[in-house]
């Protein structure tokens, strides 16, 4: 079967696959990995595969994806979805079901796996959409396809026929070691130097060593709606040798960003891969998402690794706080690991959050003033964003705190982040106006702006990374996010 895998055409730059889909300021925009996945799975099962990312590629204008979509014949169209662009998403499935006799399409993501039917009522000239990960749901909705067969039976799939809508079950979470390397579809189809992370070095690749989250955290997407709370890492040695095979097709990529929801869930497992990565001894550097609960042992194997940075949710400064969000961590925990990481020489990216439950004007205070008392690397400050099939929405929606008319309405016209949740006594407005000015306290400071003069010298690989999101970034820190 003739498969189109289609990141489709929205805003310049936009970055759907991201925990909070945007138009970034910094310039962050992300691989399209999952619908990647998917196509790799699907070249593996034999099918003749086309992959698009349309933010990312700016030639790729909806005119564009639209005439090679009817040229390419194709039967199946696979388009990501997200919250904020889902209206422009769902159109752009319409025009190539215009303009392509017989196709039919599906879109997929968190926000779809999140309202199947709900997207499908609003929508009415979707063929479908599927569930969850959707590496092997699509192959048996392929199947089905090409064999007549109904194909919302297939687990995952949730479809439209004779009018009315046939969901098959949940799909039981795949093995990830099933399927082909993200990066050989990276190299199949997409260009490395389009993406970029703000906190990494460039050029960038991003990849899986593990599957789904344990936690339960109330505002995390991918775990509530896509990937699941049961982790699933994949074989060492697989992740090693993505990792050769990286260092061997792309020699100038500087570092490899591992996407796991929480890269170090299983600490023995954190500190065997570690290992073998530096027995593989490639040069690498690499950075990943973890929680404020790595042991100084940990961190310091990890450094030895090629670690350079580590992503991580701190979110408040209120122990209050972060026990209504779920976070299993309190203040004294994060404050050890950021000193155990600075003993270790891990650089940290932290992130803030301020407007979840219980949040006041005291708390969002005392979140940047432990900001700065912890002093990453960088940092982030965001108003709370609450997505459909997430326990923060659900809190949001019951109390009436949802101001929005509709999806659209969680992005700024320029397409940046814009908070929807407006409580009576801290309103939206409020909480966006406070990550303002708490990025330009942050990195205006004067010893915020001290470190980083010294860390040219001390880490002269950061100067590209900090001049190249930097340049971009400073403008809205004095401009603010309009």
């Amino acid at each position: 079967m003739k498969i189109l895998f289609l990141n489709p055409p929205f805003l310049p730059k936009f970055s759907r696959e991201q925990r909070s889909p945007a138009v970034t300021k910094s310039g962050t925009i992300y691989y399209p990995m999952w619908l990647s996945y998917a196509a790799g799975a699907a070249i593996q099962a034999g099918h003749d595969v086309t992959l698009v990312d349309a933010p990312a590629e700016g030639r790729w204008r909806l005119e564009r994806v639209v005439e090679a979509a009817a040229a390419g014949e194709f039967e199946l169209a696979v388009i990501a979805a997200s919250t904020p662009s889902i209206a422009n998403d769902s159109r752009v499935a319409r025009l190539l079901k215009q303009n392509c006799p017989g196709l039919k399409a599906v879109l997929v993501g968190p926000h779809v796996s999140a309202l199947p039917e709900r997207t499908l009522a609003e929508y009415p000239w979707l063929d479908g959409v599927v569930r969850g990960e959707y590496e092997g749901a699509v192959l048996e909705l392929a199947e089905a396809l090409a064999g007549g067969a109904n194909p919302g039976a297939a687990p995952g799939v949730t479809w439209r026929f004779d009018g009315g809508v046939a969901a098959g079950p949940d799909r039981e979470a795949d093995d990830p070691d099933r399927w082909p390397f993200v990066s050989e579809t990276y190299a199949r189809f997409l260009d490395v130097h389009n993406y970029f992370y703000a906190h990494s070095l460039y050029p960038i690749v991003t990849i899986l060593s593990a599957r789904g989250c344990p936690n339960y955290c109330i505002y995390c997407v991918y775990p509530q709606t896509f990937s699941g709370h049961a982790y699933r890492p994949r074989a060492i040695s697989a992740v090693v040798e993505e990792l050769k095979f990286i260092n061997k097709t792309w020699p100038d990529v500087r570092e490899v960003m591992f996407e796991d929801d929480t890269f170090s869930v299983e600490p023995e497992r954190t500190k065997r891969l570690c290992a073998a990565i530096a027995e593989a001894d490639l040069g690498l550097k690499w950075s990943a998402n973890a929680r404020c609960d790595l042991d100084l042992e940990t961190l310091k194997l990890m450094r030895r690794a090629g670690c350079r940075l580590l992503c991580v949710g701190v979110e408040s400064g209120s122990d209050e706080l972060l026990r209504g969000m779920n976070k299993r961590i309190d203040r004294a925990r994060i404050e050890r690991f950021f000193a155990d990481a600075a003993k270790a020489g891990v650089m940290i990216h932290g992130c803030f959050m301020v407007g979840n439950p219980g949040e006041t004007r005291q708390t969002m205070e005392e979140t940047l003033a432990f900001a700065k008392e912890l002093r990453p690397d960088t940092a982030q400050f965001f108003p709370v964003m609450a997505y459909p099939g997430t326990a923060l929405y659900r809190w949001a929606e019951e109390r009436g705190f949802l101001r929005a008319g509709s999806f659209a309405d969680w992005l700024t016209p320029e397409g940046q982040h814009n908070c929807v949740i407006d409580r009576p006594e801290l309103r939206a407005s409020e909480l966006v106006a406070f990550c303002d000015r708490a990025r330009r306290e942050f990195y205006l400071s004067l010893g915020y702006l001290a470190r980083k003069f010294a860390q040219v010298f001390t880490r002269p690989a950061e100067l590209r990374r900090t001049w190249r999101s930097g340049r971009r970034f400073l403008r809205h820190l004095i401009g603010g996010t309009r």
